[in-house]
């Protein structure tokens, strides 16, 4: 299966900008659904932003306009860069994918974060206000 990998996280202050990197090495983002989740301590899991190979995003209501998913397949590399953080956004972060069927069967935009079966081992996200 896949190995999807994060990278990016740390700390910064409110107001502050990261931007998350997952790799899939071998396998192409643009031909499936992905998808990054976050879980903050004692909360459950929830998702982010999910994006189709088309560029068909969708997000969260409290990510948007912040936060902005996009895909290189070329690197095959998953992103998501988060502007205007809040200390609510601290949490780990993940990269998700469906690799069950192609993006068109099923497109991310109608069920974010639904049908994941891939997932990174997550990247910490801490913002100090």
């Amino acid at each position: 299966g896949i190995q999807l990998v994060e990278s990016g996280g740390g700390s910064v202050q409110e107001g502050g900008s990261l931007e998350l990197s997952c790799a899939a090495p071998g396998y192409s983002v643009s031909r499936f659904c992905m998808a990054w989740f976050r879980q903050a301590l004692g909360k459950q899991r929830e998702a982010v932003a999910g994006i189709d190979g088309d560029g068909q995003t969708s997000y969260t209501d409290s990510v948007k306009g912040r936060f902005t998913i996009s895909q290189d397949n070329t690197k095959r590399i998953l992103y998501l860069k988060m502007n205007s953080l809040k200390a609510e956004d601290t949490a780990m972060y993940y990269c998700a994918a469906d690799l069950k069927m192609p993006w068109q069967s099923r497109p991310c935009s109608g069920r974010l974060g639904d049908g994941m079966d891939y997932w990174g081992k997550g990247t910490l996200v801490t913002i100090s206000s």
